[in-house]
């Protein structure tokens, strides 16, 4: 396994929409799992996504304190409420912003194994699955702030 150099808000890599993963192979584990290796590296990192380590293809890791989730082609099939959040990203070092999220949402991807998975998430899960979610359509935390914190 080896780190994977974050982009940052400058790149315009962060800004392109990103491909759909055909095939669940090795190659795929082995990024999925570089960039698990990336996000526990890096300082508060809770989720990242594949445009943020280079890497134009649907594929995102996450971990809010429950364990390591790993999606390919992850999709947002249903979303419920709304909660107003604070985010940040590893792509923008030390910027903070409040902005709402759903407060639950559910979504529908592939696993390490190329399995169909749903899985549903409230509260900060909910929140991360959309901010890396957004990352796969070259959109930014910063599109959706009402407010920055300093």
């Amino acid at each position: 396994m080896a780190l994977r150099q974050i982009r940052l808000s400058d790149d315009e890599i962060l800004r392109k929409k990103s491909r759909v993963v055909e095939k669940v192979d090795d190659k795929i584990r082995q990024i999925l799992d570089d960039m698990a290796d990336t996000m526990y590296n890096s300082e508060n990192g809770g989720g990242l996504a594949g445009p943020q380590v280079g890497i134009l293809k649907r594929l995102v890791v996450i971990d809010m304190g429950q364990g390591l989730i790993k999606l390919v082609n992850p999709e947002i099939i249903e979303k419920e409420g709304e909660q107003e959040v604070i985010e940040g990203c590893l792509s923008i070092p030390n910027v903070f912003g409040k902005l709402k999220r759903p407060a639950k949402v559910t979504v529908q991807a592939l696993n390490e194994n190329g399995e169909k998975i749903i899985l549903t998430g409230t509260g900060d899960l909910a929140k991360c699955f959309c901010h890396e979610i957004d990352h796969l359509e070259g959109i930014l935390f910063t599109d959706w702030v009402t407010e920055y914190i300093r």
